[in-house]
């Protein structure tokens, strides 16, 4: 695909991080969500995971004005997957993302925001789920 992934990190390390001070995931939220079902909390945030991936990659492009609606609804869908498996920060920086892009403004300061939330969040996955930080 298109961006390394040595720039996302550059991305990420100037990001902002979120500011809400409540933990990268809702863990009661997915609990509930999965009915208590560990292994299917385990799965959604894998997928999850590979999903913030591979939008934030693709947030982090450059990009032109022909490509804000594109960006808009990648940030919709980050924000609903976020929402369900309960990463409030990524949640509401997405939505600030997406507004911002939908008023005609390049978002830059949201776009920080958001990706330093993806950081956030996948680094709690991956400590959950027992992993390497990627």
């Amino acid at each position: 695909m298109g961006i390394p992934a040595e720039k996302l990190d550059q991305e990420r390390e100037t990001a902002e991080p979120p500011s809400s001070g409540e933990p990268a995931l809702d863990l009661v939220h997915l609990s509930r969500r999965t009915l208590g079902d560990a292994a299917l909390e385990n799965e959604l945030l894998s997928m999850f995971d590979t999903q913030a991936q591979q939008l934030a990659l693709r947030l982090a492009e450059p990009t032109g004005a022909l490509e804000m609606r594109r960006r808009a609804e990648l940030a919709h869908r980050l924000k609903s997957s976020a929402r369900a498996i309960g990463a409030v920060d990524v949640s509401r920086a997405a939505d600030a993302y997406q507004q911002a892009v939908q008023a005609g403004r390049d978002g830059g300061a949201e776009l920080r925001r958001l990706l330093g939330a993806i950081g956030v969040a996948r680094a709690a996955i991956a400590e959950l789920l027992g992993r390497p930080t990627r």
